[in-house]
């Protein structure tokens, strides 16, 4: 555990905040960012120090593509696909399957069973193509860089499948309301079994190299502790969550597409540091390759992937509101969906872990934080700024 900071060397407090001098050679303003620091995207801190120490954390988004939620509501439904992808661009699938669930939803559409299982491998690909560009990150945040270049190559053996899979490595359209734009490429299930063994063997290194490490160990325990106090009051989800003790999964307390129908457990910690978020979702990858081998041997070989749909240029959703959620590999992820019965949507309202993670977490965390540790708690937190300003 951490010892309390010196709190005599932090500014006054009025009305709970921070008053800083900044003429006072006390204090130095630095920003960190708005370059990609990690895994985190073009997201900006402006921190004020006392030496090392940082005594105020502000954080600055908005670098980045924005605006989704008005954008999406001057398109027709169907032009909304290549838009939500953007979201989120280290894991776009969690985006398209919300919003064609959704419009499931209002349209009274039921997807056929092989589409929901195909569904289901590709969100599973995606949580372990992100987790493996997020243990890049946090291994590179504290001068591991090559860790990063393995995570990265490995990623990569992923996108060729995703390639195979709807054509796109990073953007893939995939998910329509009604089902998927394909099946699966003859001998698909081989070459993606060759991959899991790949990354399979890569964790069992990193496992030595990164979670043995002394200097990880070191620099990563008993840093950003989260209290189980606070997750319900910051809105605190996912690993960051789980990494407390508390166990809560959509998969398991919503279930939605298969997840119903597979065997796995929620994943949990105890110590809330960054040290056990690492761990928490190195043990998810090894969860992720069980998951989607269970998929494999399950899933059926034949039959409709697809349910036929109206024009959709000229498709007008039936009137009415829906909320649809999964978990994404952040945690929770909802789509608030309203259609008046027009062309276009009415009303769309995203609710991604990020805003909460990067905003009032990272802001409370950073305080009394050594400025050499700021990127790691921030990759620790895992956020998307793009999924802030939506």
């Amino acid at each position: 555990m951490m010892s309390a900071p010196d709190r005599s060397r932090y500014p006054e407090l009025v009305d709970g905040k921070p008053v800083v001098d900044l003429d006072s050679e006390k204090y130095v303003k630095l920003w960190h960012g708005p370059q990609h620091p990690g895994i985190t995207g073009n997201m900006s801190l402006e921190l004020t120090l006392c030496g090392d120490e940082v005594v105020e954390c502000k954080t600055h988004v908005g670098y980045l593509h924005r605006g989704f939620e008005k954008l999406m509501e001057r398109r027709t439904w169907i032009q909304n696909f290549p838009v939500v992808c953007r979201i989120a661009v280290p894991e776009p699938a969690f985006n398209e399957y919300l919003y064609a669930a959704g419009l499931e939803e209002l349209a009274g559409i039921e997807p056929p069973e092989r589409a929901q299982w195909i569904r289901t491998l590709n969100l599973e690909m995606m949580r372990l193509a992100s987790f493996l560009a997020w243990l890049g990150g946090q291994a590179g945040a504290f001068g591991n860089g090559t860790i990063g270049q393995w995570t990265v190559t490995h990623r990569d053996y992923l996108l060729d499948l995703f390639e195979e899979m709807t054509g796109g490595r990073i953007y893939h359209m995939y998910m329509l309301p009604g089902g998927v734009r394909s099946g699966l490429p003859d001998g698909f299930e081989e070459r993606l079994e060759a991959v899991l063994k790949r990354v399979e063997k890569l964790l069992k290194e990193i496992k030595l190299i990164l979670l043995h490490n002394s200097v990880f160990k070191a620099r990563t325990v008993g840093l950003g502790i989260i209290d189980r106090e606070m997750i319900d009051r910051y809105g605190i989800t996912g690993p960051n969550q789980r990494a407390c003790g508390i166990k809560r999964d959509v998969r398991k307390d919503y279930p939605y597409l298969v997840y119903d129908r597979l065997d796995f457990e929620v994943i949990t910690g105890t110590a809330s540091d960054v040290y056990e978020r690492t761990l928490v979702r190195y043990r998810e990858m090894h969860q992720c390759i069980d998951l989607i081998r269970q998929i494999l041997e399950r899933m059926p070989r034949d039959g409709p992937f697809h349910e036929p749909l109206p024009n959709v240029l000229h498709w007008k959703i039936p009137p009415g509101e829906t909320y649809v959620r999964a978990e994404c590999t952040r945690g929770e992820k909802g789509y608030y969906i309203v259609s008046d019965g027009s062309l276009y949507p009415r009303r769309i309202c995203i609710r991604g872990p990020s805003y909460t993670h990067a905003f009032p977490v990272m802001e409370k965390m950073a305080i009394g934080t050594d400025i050499a540790d700021i990127a790691g708690l921030m990759v620790s937190l895992h956020t998307y700024p793009p999924e802030i300003e939506r």
